[in-house]
C-alpha cells in the first residue's frame, strides 16, 4: 500500500503509450457521459434556508409561491411622456405578451407617480430559478415593441433579466480570467524549465483534468444538484492545483536526471520521482479533499457545490499526476535522450560519462538564500517579527461585518441592472417586498386575513414601510394560507430594510396574527432570504471550522508521524487565513480602494466569502505544508540532523513552492478584474493568503520554528547512523541504498530490473555528503 504511486508509475513507465492513449479515453468518457446524462440544475427549494424558507415552503405547497416578474419601463425618448400613445404601447406589448407560452399574465400598465414612465407587469410560467431560461421571447418582443415605437424608449428588467445578465457576464469573466491566468501561468512555467514542452505538460494535465471533471460534476449533480457555480470552481482549482501537482513531480524528476549524470534510463527517474514526490501529490490531494469535505458540514446548496467541483478536480488531478504524468516523461525522456546522441562527441562524451555522479543544482537562488537567511540566523527575532507581522494584517479581521449579496450589488455594468435602477426610481415600492406567509385552519381563515390586514395598517404607518398603495393579500384556494406583500422603498442590503424586517418580525406580526392561536406565521421575501442565509452560515461557520482543524491535524500527524508538526500546520493555517481576512476586509469594507480595484462598496464582506476561505485555504496551504515537510523528513531519513534537515528540505523545496504559489496567485489574481463583487471578494483573498502562506510562513515563521524545536518536532526521531542498513534487493528502495558514496565506485544492485537500469549505476542517495539509506514511502 506504501509503494502504490511507484507501482503506477512503474506501470504507466512500461507501458506509456497505454497510459497516455488510457488517460485521454477517460477524459473523453468522462465528458461524454456527462454531457449525455445532462446537469441537474439546482431548484428554488434547494435555496430554502430558516424562517424566510418555512415560509416559501408554505406559500409553494398552497400554489402561492412568488413568480418570475418582468417589467417594462415606458418613457419618452425626449420631452414630457404623450400618455394616450404610452398606453397604446403598452397595449401592443400586452398583446405581444400573452401570445407567448412563457407568460402567465399581464398586468395593467401602471403609470409613474410623477407621470414620467409607463410601467407594464409581466408574470411567467414555471418556477422563480426558470426565469432566466424563459426571459429570452420576452427580451424580444420588448426590443420588437421598442423599434415599432422610436418615440419612446422601451426597456425590460426583473429579476429573470437581471440573472440571465449576471450568468452572460459570469461566462465573459470567466473567459477574460482564462485569458489573463494562462499565459501567466505559461511564462512562469517557462521560467522554471526553461523548455517550452516541459512548460506545456503542466498545462496540458491541468486542461485535460478540468475536461475530465466538467463531466463526472455533470453526473455528480444528479446527487447533488448544481447551483451554477461548480463550474467556476473547477476552473479555478483544475488550473491550480493540476499545475501544481504536475510541477512538483517534474521538477522531482529534473532532480533525479541530474543526479544520475545519463547514468539511468528515464523508466528509472520518473520511479525514483514517484517513491518521493508521488507520494506527497497523494497525501496532499487526501488533505485538499478532506478540508473541503467539511464544506458538506454547511448544509448549503452553493457549498456543496463548490465542496463537489473541488474534491472531483483534485483527485482527477492526482490522478493524472501518478499515470499519464509518468507517461509523458518517459516518452520525453528518451525524445531528450535522441536530440543528446546526435550532438558533438565531446557533449556526448560528458553526459554519458562514467564519473562520479553530476552534483545536483543548488535549487534556491539568491532571493530564497536572502529569505531563509533570517530564519536560519535568528530564528527567534525572524519567529516574532514575522507572526506580528501577520497579526497586524489580521488585526481588522475584529471588524468583519457580513451581507448576502444580492441584486442590488450586481455590477451596472449589465443593461438590465440598469434599467433596474431607473425602474426603483420611478417606482420605489419594488425595491423590495416582504412576504408575510399565515397558514391556519379553515374556521380561522377569515380572522387570519383580519389579523393580517391590521398587520399591513400598522406597516404602512412605519416610515421604513412603503405608504404608496395598498398590501397585497393572496389567499389559497382552500382558505388556509394568506400571503400579505408588504414594500419596502429601500434597497435589500440597507440598514433601513433590515430594520423593517425585524420591526415586522418583533413588533407587528407578534401584535396582531400572531396572537391567533393555532396560526403559523413566516416571513420572506429578499431581505428576509438575505439575512436568513448570513444567520444559517454564521451558525455553522463554528462547527464547519472545528472539524476543518481536527481533520487538519489528524491528516498531518498521521501523514508524518508526529503531532507536533500536525498541531504546527492548525496554527500556521489559522495564522494565514486570519491574516488574509484582514486584508479583505482592510481592502473591501471600506471605500478607499474602489477606484484601485474597480468595485462598489458591500460595507461589508459577502456572506460566503469567510468560510469558503478557510476551508480552501486550509486544504491548499495542506500542499506547501506537506512538500516542505516531506523534503525535510526525507533529509532525515537519510541521516541528516534536525537542523540540517531543516535547512536542506526548505533550501530545496522553496523555488517549487514559489513557483507554484506564483501559478495560484495568478490565477485567483485573475479574479479580481471580474465584475461580480463576491468573485473580487474571493480571488482578491485567496491571492493574498497563498502569497503570505508561500513567503512568510513557508520561508520564515516554519522554518524559525522548527529551527527552535530541533528533534522535538520529531518524537521519536534520531539522526540515522553512520553505516548503512543491509537491504533487501530490487525496485527503488535497493538502487537507493547501493548509491555510492563520493569518491567511491558505485556498485551494482542485485535484483534491479534491466528496465530500470541504463549502465547498472543507480541514482545517487539526496544526500550526497550522508550515507545514504533506503526511503521508504
Amino acid at each position: 500500500m506504501r509503494l502504490r504511486p511507484v507501482h503506477l508509475a512503474r506501470w504507466s513507465a512500461r507501458h506509456p503509450w497505454r497510459a497516455i492513449t488510457g488517460w485521454f479515453l477517460f477524459v473523453l468518457l468522462c465528458l461524454g457521459t456527462g454531457i449525455a446524462a445532462g446537469s441537474h440544475a439546482a431548484t428554488t427549494e434547494d435555496f430554502w434556508v430558516g424562517e424566510a424558507g418555512r415560509a416559501e415552503s408554505t406559500a409553494t405547497d398552497a400554489g402561492l409561491q412568488r413568480r418570475p416578474t418582468e417589467h417594462i419601463l415606458i418613457r419618452s425618448a425626449s420631452g414630457p411622456l404623450d400618455t394616450a400613445r404610452a398606453q397604446a404601447a403598452a397595449r401592443e406589448l400586452t398583446s405581444r405578451m400573452r401570445a407567448l407560452d412563457e407568460v402567465r399574465d399581464v398586468e395593467a400598465p401602471v403609470p409613474s407617480a410623477d407621470g414620467t414612465a409607463l410601467r407594464v407587469s409581466v408574470v411567467m410560467e414555471g418556477a422563480e430559478l426558470d426565469g432566466r431560461k424563459n426571459v429570452v421571447p420576452l427580451l424580444a418582443e420588448t426590443a420588437g415593441v421598442a423599434a415599432a415605437h422610436p418615440e419612446f424608449v422601451v426597456e425590460e428588467t426583473g429579476s429573470p433579466a437581471i440573472s440571465k445578465g449576471v450568468n452572460d457576464q459570469r461566462g465573459d469573466d470567466l473567459a477574460l480570467s482564462e485569458r489573463l491566468s494562462l499565459p501567466v501561468t505559461l511564462v512562469i512555467l517557462l521560467a522554471v524549465f526553461g523548455s517550452v514542452v516541459m512548460a506545456g505538460v503542466p498545462l496540458l494535465l491541468a486542461l485535460s483534468s478540468i475536461a475530465a471533471t466538467m463531466g463526472l460534476s455533470m453526473l455528480a449533480s444528479h446527487l447533488l444538484p448544481d447551483p451554477g457555480v461548480g463550474t467556476n470552481m473547477i476552473l479555478l482549482m483544475g488550473l491550480a492545483v493540476g499545475v501544481d501537482y504536475t510541477l512538483f513531480y517534474l521538477k522531482r524528476e529534473r532532480e533525479e536526471r541530474a543526479r544520475a549524470g545519463g547514468r539511468l534510463a528515464p523508466e528509472a527517474l520518473v520511479e525514483l520521482a514517484a517513491a518521493t514526490a508521488g507520494r506527497a501529490v497523494v497525501v496532499s490531494g487526501l488533505a485538499v479533499i478532506v478540508c473541503t469535505a467539511t464544506l458538506y458540514l454547511a448544509t448549503d446548496v452553493i457549498f456543496s457545490s463548490l465542496a463537489t467541483g473541488t474534491i472531483l478536480v483534485v483527485a482527477v488531478a492526482v490522478l493524472s499526476s501518478l499515470t499519464v504524468l509518468p507517461a509523458l516523461l518517459v516518452k520525453l525522456g528518451h525524445r531528450a535522450e535522441r536530440r543528446a546522441a546526435r550532438k558533438s562527441a565531446r557533449k556526448a562524451a560528458r553526459r554519458s560519462g562514467r564519473g562520479a555522479p553530476a552534483a545536483a543544482k543548488p535549487e534556491n537562488g539568491r532571493i530564497f538564500t536572502a529569505l531563509l537567511r533570517p530564519a536560519q540566523r535568528h530564528p527567534v527575532a525572524t519567529l516574532c517579527a514575522s507572526v506580528l507581522v501577520m497579526l497586524a494584517v489580521a488585526a481588522p479581521a475584529l471588524g468583519l461585518k457580513l451581507v448576502d449579496p444580492g441584486k442590488d450589488t450586481f455590477s451596472r455594468s449589465i443593461p438590465a441592472m440598469r434599467v433596474y435602477d431607473r425602474l426603483t426610481a420611478a417606482y420605489p415600492e419594488l425595491l423590495v417586498k416582504h412576504e408575510v406567509v399565515t397558514r391556519t385552519s379553515p374556521g380561522r381563515a377569515p380572522e387570519a386575513r383580519a389579523a393580517l390586514t391590521e398587520l399591513g395598517r400598522r406597516a404602512q404607518a412605519d416610515p421604513l414601510f412603503a405608504r404608496t398603495g395598498k398590501p397585497v393579500l393572496r389567499t389559497s384556494a382552500d382558505g388556509r394560507v394568506t400571503v400579505l406583500e408588504l414594500a419596502v422603498p429601500h434597497p435589500a442590503p440597507s440598514d433601513e430594510a433590515i430594520a423593517s424586517l425585524e420591526h415586522l418580525r418583533d413588533r407587528y406580526i407578534p401584535a396582531t396574527v400572531g396572537k391567533l392561536p393555532g396560526t403559523d406565521t413566516a416571513v420572506s421575501g429578499d431581505v428576509a432570504r438575505g439575512q436568513d442565509y448570513v444567520h444559517h452560515e454564521r451558525g455553522k461557520l463554528p462547527l464547519v471550522i472545528g472539524f476543518l482543524l481536527l481533520f487538519t491535524f489528524v491528516t498531518t500527524a498521521v501523514a508524518f508521524r508526529s503531532a507536533v508538526i500536525g498541531l504546527i500546520g492548525v496554527v500556521l493555517n489559522l495564522l494565514s487565513a486570519a491574516a488574509a481576512l484582514g486584508a479583505l476586509v482592510l481592502v473591501f469594507q471600506g471605500t478607499w480602494a474602489e477606484g484601485l480595484l474597480d468595485f462598489d462598496s458591500l460595507g461589508a464582506i459577502a456572506s460566503r466569502v469567510p468560510l469558503f476561505l478557510f476551508v480552501l485555504l486550509f486544504g491548499l496551504s495542506m500542499d506547501y505544508q506537506v512538500f516542505v515537510v516531506s523534503r525535510i523528513k526525507e533529509a532525515m531519513d537519510h541521516g541528516m540532523t534536525a537542523r540540517e534537515a531543516v535547512l536542506e528540505g526548505i533550501a530545496r523545496s522553496a523555488k517549487v513552492v514559489t513557483s507554484a504559489a506564483l501559478v495560484m496567485v495568478t490565477i485567483f489574481a485573475a479574479f479580481v478584474f471580474l465584475h461580480l463583487t463576491e468573485m473580487k471578494q474571493m480571488g482578491f483573498c485567496l491571492a493574498v493568503a497563498v502569497l503570505l502562506d508561500a513567503v512568510v510562513i513557508r520561508m520564515m515563521i516554519l522554518p524559525s520554528l522548527l529551527l527552535l524545536l530541533g528533534e522535538r518536532a520529531w518524537p521519536g526521531k534520531r539522526p540515522a547512523p553512520a553505516a548503512a542498513e543491509p537491504l533487501p534487493t530490487g525496485g527503488v528502495s535497493s538502487a537507493r541504498a547501493g548509491s555510492a558514496a563520493p569518491g567511491t565506485a558505485p556498485r551494482r544492485v542485485a535484483g534491479t530490473p534491466e528496465w530500470l537500469r541504463h549502465e547498472d549505476v543507480p541514482a545517487p542517495c539526496d544526500a550526497p555528503h550522508q550515507t545514504p539509506r533506503p526511503i521508504r514511502p
